[in-house]
């Protein structure tokens, strides 16, 4: 049984039927959380909370998917800054990409896999971090 951390983009999937990746990200979720431990962070939840009016709302949606919440360790916390760092001096110009420096951080350290749709950031300053994702289109099965 392996842990597995959710981001927030999988998440933010579920609450709209319409989306392109809903099916997806339920196929997934459901079929991972047969033999697995589902987790989120407080960066996850934070990022989740920004749709709702209360926090009973967020506590309830996951309670709803059974998620467990993990503190981010202090090892994954300096390492989510030398990430950001050297992302920095790369020339990086986003300036909303720190969280996803933390859950990469975090997902390495405790040597979790991630389940997301945004490879980037996540296999390059995280390349021990086994990713969940979509096949892209052009992949035959």
């Amino acid at each position: 049984m392996a842990i597995i951390l959710v981001d927030s983009c999988i998440i933010t999937d579920l609450a709209d039927p319409k989306s392109d990746w809903f099916e997806w990200s339920a196929e997934t979720l459901e079929r991972l959380d047969l033999n697995n431990t589902l987790i989120i962070n407080p960066i996850v939840y934070a990022e989740c909370s920004v749709g709702y009016d209360r926090i009973e709302e967020v506590e309830a949606l996951f309670e709803h998917l059974g998620f467990h919440i993990k503190p981010i360790p202090r090892e994954a916390l300096f390492l989510a800054g030398k990430a950001f760092l050297q992302y920095r001096k790369r020339q990086g110009q986003k300036g909303n990409v720190l969280s996803d420096f933390f859950i990469g951080a975090h997902a390495a350290v405790s040597n979790y896999q991630l389940i997301t749709r945004d490879k980037g950031r996540f296999s390059t300053y995280f390349p021990s971090i086994e990713l969940i994702m979509p096949k892209p289109t052009n992949e035959l099965n």
